[in-house]
Parts: C-alpha cells; structure tokens; sequence
C-alpha cells in the first residue's frame, strides 16, 4: 500500500479540497441530471470547516480529504473525497476505519449521505453502515458505534 496519513485542513486548503470534489463526483451528479461544475466547488466552499476536517496526504501530497462534524448526539461523515487515481488501494478503507474506531471509542454514531448510485455505499456498508432513508438523489445511512467487549 501506498504511504498515506491525514492532517488537519487548514482554510488555504478549501480550493484544492473544492476541486477534487469536482473531479470525484462529477459522474455520479452526470447520471443524476445534477452536475453544475460551479455549484459543486461553492457548496463545499460554503459549508467548509476546517476545524473538522481532514487532508488525506499520500506519499506527501494532497490527494484526499474527510470531515466529521459534530451534531446533537451523533457526528456528521462528509467530504470524504479521494483523488480517482487513488481509489481501490484500501487508502479510503483505512481512513475510515481509523475514524470510526475513534467514534466507537467515543460511543457516537456516525451519519453520512452518499449519492444514489454511488460505488463508495458499498464501502459504507462494509463498515456497518445501513439505510435511514433515501430519496431520488441520496442515500442516508447510519451507523451505531460498536460496543468493545474484552
């Protein structure tokens, strides 16, 4: 496996993070009718907070990004973005994997919604996520922390 690691955003990383998402979902907003390639950088730029996220670094670089935000009892799984060149090397796997060892730890359930259609829900559901709801354009899941008994 490539040499990957994660480091807090800083907010000079918004246009980089903002760009990737472009690249990344733009297939998956194209099947649904909903790429805008303007709305799809400023949604991230106005819901950016560094504060919560992440830059995923590979072999020293930037080539990724995750974000947990805080909400009542439970935290918010978002931006988790990958560079396409990267994807299917367990890079994104580990990330998550680490994260939710974290929430299981903090006993806080994790909330995510990811576009219909998307391949990355069949990684979600590897790590215990499940169907909330859905609707035309997305899929909410939800996953409970893990209980650790020794």
């Amino acid at each position: 496996m490539m040499k990957w690691a994660v480091r807090p955003a800083l907010a000079e990383d918004v246009e980089t993070v903002a760009e990737l998402r472009a690249v990344v979902l733009r297939a998956d907003l194209e099947r649904l009718g909903r790429y805008d390639p303007h709305r799809v950088r400023q949604r991230f730029r106005d819901g950016f907070e560094p504060a919560h996220t992440w830059v995923i670094e590979v072999d020293g670089g930037p080539a990724g990004s995750v974000a947990l935000r805080p909400e009542d009892d439970c935290r918010w799984l978002e931006h988790f973005y990958l560079d396409p060149g990267l994807q299917g090397r367990g890079i994104g796997t580990a990330v998550l994997g680490e994260l939710l060892e974290r929430c299981d730890r903090e006993g806080v359930t994790v909330r995510l919604n990811v576009l219909q259609g998307s391949a990355a829900r069949r990684l979600y559901e590897r790590h215990g996520f499940t169907l909330e709801t859905e609707d035309e354009v997305d899929v909410f899941m939800v996953r409970h922390p893990l209980s650790r008994t020794a």
